[in-house]
């Protein structure tokens, strides 16, 4: 399900997005500022959960509820937030959400006792799983932009995956993201293994041609 073109334009195009001084203002205490960080990094954070939320717990736990808790905690937070920048401020997002999903883990497998090697684990693998976004799901485009040097490129892609039709979407993570073969991402999604290989070398199309727009 695609974003309105307005939408990708505020979203893509806005000049007034600054994270670092959106930064500096939420840990002033704006919670308007705040909220505009959260708002622009949802699709990068909800991507992160699904992956590493949904691989531990089977789908008992609602994406948009996670996010909810996440933006809560940031919300508590973000005044013992230290960094200026916007890598270090998805980096320590990262660390929260693990430590946000190590209790989801817990609550589901019936133990009340921290464990720290499984927040560890999953802070571990959150990172593992932003360094791919980061590293790109297309071949890499000749001269990124002055936006795409200034900017996250795994929030960048994050953003390209939402707005790709929900079957593009869908072959994309199974495939890139969560490595899965091409028979498995077939059982999956219910398809045939070559109408599997068509969407995925579409949908790969679509992001060249979404990310090429920051050239």
């Amino acid at each position: 399900m695609g974003v309105s073109d307005n939408h990708d334009q505020s979203r893509d195009g806005e000049s007034g997005f600054d994270p670092e001084l959106l930064l500096v203002l939420a840990k002033g205490g704006d919670r308007t500022a705040l909220g505009r960080l959260l708002e622009r990094y949802r699709n990068y954070m909800g991507l992160l959960v699904r992956l590493q939320g949904g691989r531990r717990l089977r789908s008992k736990v609602d994406v948009e509820d996670l996010f909810q808790e996440i933006s809560l905690e940031i919300h508590r937070k973000i005044t013992l937030f230290r960094g200026g920048s916007e890598r270090e401020f998805l980096t320590w997002t990262r660390r929260l959400i693990g430590s946000i999903l190590a209790n989801q883990v817990r609550h589901y497998l019936g133990t009340k006792c921290r464990d720290a090697r499984l927040e560890r684990a999953l802070v571990d693998e959150l990172d593992h799983s932003s360094r791919v976004l980061d590293e790109g799901l297309v071949a890499s485009q000749s001269t990124p932009s002055q936006q795409a040097v200034r900017r996250e490129q795994a929030v960048l892609l994050a953003d390209a995956l939402n707005d790709l039709p929900e079957a593009y979407r869908e072959v994309i993570i199974l495939r890139q993201l969560e490595g899965l073969s091409f028979p498995d991402v077939a059982r999956r999604t219910g398809r045939t293994e070559d109408s599997v290989k068509n969407i995925w070398l579409r949908a790969l199309a679509r992001l060249r041609l979404s990310l090429g727009h920051l050239q």
